[in-house]
C-alpha cells in the first residue's frame, strides 16, 4: 500500500488509530466493511477510494478476516508495528468484550422474541450496508485497467459460480482472481504498447 498523499490527513497517534478502530468495530454489526469505507475515506480521509479498494483486494487475499487484516496494513502505513498492533487492537479489544458477554447471556436472551427479531433485522441491515457500500464503490472501476465491462463480467461469473453452482469460494477466488490477473496484464501491456 502507498503512502498517504501529503494532502491527505494522518492520524495524530496510535492511540488516535487505536480509538478510531475501536469506534469503528463498535458500529459494525453483521459486518465492518461498510463503516470502514465511509470512515476511512470519505469521513476521515486516511485514504482515497482508489486506495481502499487496493488495500482492501490485498486484504481479502491474506488469511483472517478481512478488515482485520486491513487494519493492520493501514496502523503499519502510519506508524509502522505500533501502528498496526494499535489498530488491530481497536479492531479486536472491545467486540472480543462484547462477543464474549453475549455468549454467555445468549441461551437468556435468544428465548424473547424481541431478541430474535432483533437478531433477524440486523442480518438484513448488513445486507443492506454491504450491498449499499458495493454500489458506491463502483466508481473506481472507471480506473480499473480491466475497465468497467470486464470487471463486471468476472463479478457476474464469480456471482453465478458461488450461487448457482456452489463452487467452493477458494477455488473461484484462485481461478477467477488468477484470470482477472492476467487479463489485467494482458489490457495494461496492450496500454503501453499503444503509446
Amino acid at each position: 500500500m502507498t503512502s498517504a498523499a501529503p494532502d491527505h490527513p494522518r492520524p495524530r497517534s496510535p492511540l488516535h488509530l487505536f480509538i478510531a478502530f475501536t469506534m469503528l468495530a463498535l458500529q459494525g454489526f453483521g459486518g465492518v466493511l461498510a463503516v470502514a469505507q465511509r470512515e476511512l475515506v470519505d469521513r476521515r480521509r486516511w485514504m482515497t477510494r482508489e486506495e481502499f479498494v487496493d488495500a482492501y483486494s490485498v486484504a481479502q487475499l491474506l488469511p483472517g478476516p478481512n478488515v482485520v487484516n486491513l487494519s493492520l496494513m493501514l496502523g503499519d502505513r502510519f506508524f509502522g508495528w505500533r501502528g498496526a498492533f494499535a489498530a488491530i487492537s481497536g479492531m479486536l479489544f472491545a467486540p472480543l468484550v462484547l462477543v464474549i458477554v453475549l455468549a454467555a447471556s445468549y441461551n437468556q436472551l435468544a428465548s424473547f422474541p424481541p431478541v430474535a427479531g432483533a437478531l433477524r433485522g440486523m442480518g438484513a441491515v448488513a445486507a443492506g450496508l454491504i450491498l449499499a457500500m458495493a454500489l458506491k464503490m463502483l466508481g473506481t472501476l472507471r480506473k480499473n485497467p480491466l475497465g468497467p465491462v470486464l470487471c463486471a463480467l468476472l463479478g457476474l461469473t464469480t456471482l453465478i459460480a458461488v450461487t448457482v453452482f456452489r463452487a467452493p469460494l477458494a477455488w473461484v477466488v484462485i481461478g477467477l482472481g488468477t484470470a482477472g490477473w492476467g487479463i489485467a496484464r494482458w489490457c495494461i501491456g496492450r496500454r503501453k504498447g499503444g503509446r
